[in-house]
């Protein structure tokens, strides 16, 4: 019995062995596996942190381009409304013209647009009736040098100011409403340069 109870000594003394070190390895894998799960994941903490951080900047820059887009388009939205005030005004002001100046003003404008040939005048009903004594020898004296003649007409027209030329068939609309809708786009570079350069 002594040399079975030796043998089971010895088997047991050998699983005990083989035990601890199988435990020893494992606890070293252990080890190995946390230290490397322990890099791994300072790893990828900072490659996070890195993207987070590019993730802040790029969203940050795109924000600011938008602000800036923003503000410039609100810059240009209160250019276009001054413009449009200034146009709006300088219109009123055809308006509220004495007489004097208001036909001064249609005399001058009759000797640009008027076309070398004989026509007709027609005013609106308004200005029909306020024409100053004598404006039709005037008006003939304006536009002599472009070789036209012009009759005023008895009709009158639904226009704002102004005046409309009937060439026959043909009409040319020189009412002030016309006239500013033909050459908005000049008047707002015009206005823009004078007030914004």
């Amino acid at each position: 019995m002594i040399g079975l109870d030796k043998m089971v000594q010895e088997i047991l003394n050998e699983a005990n062995s083989a035990a601890a070190s199988s435990l020893s390895a494992a606890q070293l894998q252990s080890q190995a596996t946390m230290a490397d799960a322990k890099e791994q994941g300072i790893a990828r903490s900072a490659d996070i942190a890195a993207q987070s951080a590019m993730d802040t900047a790029d969203y940050l820059s795109r924000a600011q381009s938008a602000a800036e887009l923003q503000k410039r388009k609100n810059i240009l939205v209160a250019k276009q409304q001054i413009i449009q005030d200034m146009i709006e005004r300088a219109k009123q002001s055809l308006y509220s013209a004495t007489p004097e100046q208001y036909f001064a003003l249609v005399l001058k404008m009759a000797s640009k647009y008027t076309l070398p040939q004989s026509g007709e005048i027609i005013f609106s009903k308004k200005d029909l009736a306020r024409l100053p004594a004598q404006f039709e020898p005037a008006l003939n004296e304006a536009v002599q040098a472009k070789g036209a003649v012009l009759r005023i007409s008895g009709e009158t027209r639904e226009i704002d100011g102004g005046f409309v030329l009937v060439y026959g068939d043909i009409e040319e609309n020189c009412s002030f409403s016309a006239l500013l809708e033909a050459d908005h786009d000049i008047l707002q570079d015009k206005v823009h340069e004078l007030l914004f350069t």
